[in-house]
């Protein structure tokens, strides 16, 4: 792989050495979908541990948002140090090590259910740095896995599987965590589950090091717009990109993790814990359906437009449910996740189209703004106590119409060569 010097510790996206053929490509996106597909299963078990957490520790919102503050503030503080050691080690080296870190995060779980909330906090972004190794080498990786001007199509499918991680861990953590069979040992309940994915991800560790990916060499002498800039902050639409992400995911995890406490409110569902769990599946299951349609839409469809009219549906689900009651209330808050599915994927790529030389720049910069998922939740959990789960929803709503926003703007993204329009 080059080592040439850039400007970003980040990577640039990397490149088929000599020009590899479609069938290294499709063995190549199906090995790095797993990626998704697990730690998309890892991220959403938050959502039911926080719930869990909160009354074991009798904690307020805002503490026990501090699980996805640590959780998502580790892609802000190792973002960066993790493309400098992809960029030294390679893609499938730092995988590996992405899921090395990711197993000891989860193995941390084990000693923190004895000692208590500091060292389950601390677990938290160990687990989540292993995983932002794996998101700042993955995401640009399936960019170049085919054709520029299918690459929020490929991104949206793979995206698709991380959604299946995500729709089938709130059951398995609400079966072996929330239900009542087990709950009556509180902290130790998150053991068994957290040993068995620490061992799933030494595993997966071993079997991705022995499996022949195609080589890549990072595309940094392809002549592309926008390398006449002198950095990727100086291309406006990644600028607005990186706040459309920042808010993107601050918003999907935000609803993710109020979600469990939303449906126990007596006047809209009060259900119990564990059965609310099974309906955070639907939330993250609406998101998965969502980007499997997305990657055929989004072939003939303009990615801004779709990214529009998903962010419009998702402002007046949410205000339904901040301002409604009963099951119209629930069933318009879990409606939001077929309107997440393509925003994540279709915002990355859009920022980073047109960026040359500076893509690998953009993409640590974005990979830095899953930040958000730390401060929007910890702001909405802020509101709770002050005002309620059901009327903190509201924060969201904000987040979706700066998406709106942005899909607008951009909503001509795709000329011939699949490029961003910039101007403006």
């Amino acid at each position: 792989m080059a080592n040439t010097a850039r400007n970003s510790a980040t990577p640039a996206p990397p490149e088929i050495a000599g020009g590899a053929q479609n069938g290294a490509n499709r063995s190549a996106l199906v090995i790095v979908t797993i990626l998704f597909f697990m730690w998309g299963l890892i991220t959403s078990l938050n959502d039911v541990l926080i719930p869990h957490l909160k009354a074991i520790y009798t904690l307020s919102y805002v503490q026990a948002m501090l699980v996805q503050f640590c959780f998502f503030g580790a892609y802000s503080i190792v973002s960066m140090p993790a493309g400098a050691l992809i960029r030294r080690i390679g893609y499938q080296k730092g995988a590996v090590a992405g899921l090395l870190i990711a197993a000891a995060g989860c193995g941390l779980f084990y000693p923190a259910s004895f000692s208590g909330y500091g060292l389950f906090l601390f677990a938290f972004f160990i687990l989540a740095s292993g995983i932002t190794i794996l998101q700042v080498a993955a995401n640009p990786y399936v960019t170049v896995l085919g054709a520029a001007r299918t690459a929020s199509s490929r991104l949206t499918l793979t995206q698709a599987f991380n959604s299946l991680g995500t729709t089938i861990g709130p059951s398995i953590g609400g079966l072996l965590i929330l239900s009542s069979a087990v709950a009556a040992g509180a902290a130790a309940t998150v053991r068994g589950p957290y040993l068995a994915l620490a061992g799933a991800l030494a595993l997966l560790a071993v079997l991705f090091f022995a499996a022949r990916l195609p080589q890549v060499a990072d595309r940094e002498d392809v002549a592309m717009a926008g390398e006449g800039h002198g950095s990727a902050w100086a291309h406006r639409h990644l600028v607005l990109g990186a706040i459309g992400i920042f808010l993107y995911v601050g918003a999907e995890v935000s609803i993710g993790s109020f979600l469990i406490n939303f449906l126990g409110e007596r006047h809209i569902a009060g259900l119990p814990h564990a059965d609310a769990a099974h309906y955070v599946s639907v939330y993250w299951g609406g998101a998965m359906v969502g980007r499997f349609l997305g990657f055929a839409v989004m072939r003939v469809v303009s990615p801004g437009k779709a990214l529009a009219f998903n962010s419009l549906m998702a402002i007046a689900l949410v205000l339904t449910a901040a301002f409604g009651s009963g099951r119209v209330a629930m069933w318009a808050i879990l409606a939001v996740g077929l309107c997440n599915s393509i925003m994540f994927p279709t915002i990355f790529s859009m920022a980073l189209n047109g960026l040359g030389k500076y893509t690998g720049q953009g993409s640590g910069i974005l990979c830095m703004s899953i930040v958000g998922g730390a401060l929007v939740p910890f702001a909405q959990g802020a509101l709770a106590d002050s005002m309620g789960v059901q009327a903190s929803f509201v924060l969201p709503v904000a987040c979706y119409a700066y998406i709106l926003y942005f899909g607008a703007k951009y909503s001509a993204m795709y000329a011939a060569t699949g490029r961003v329009d910039t101007s403006g």
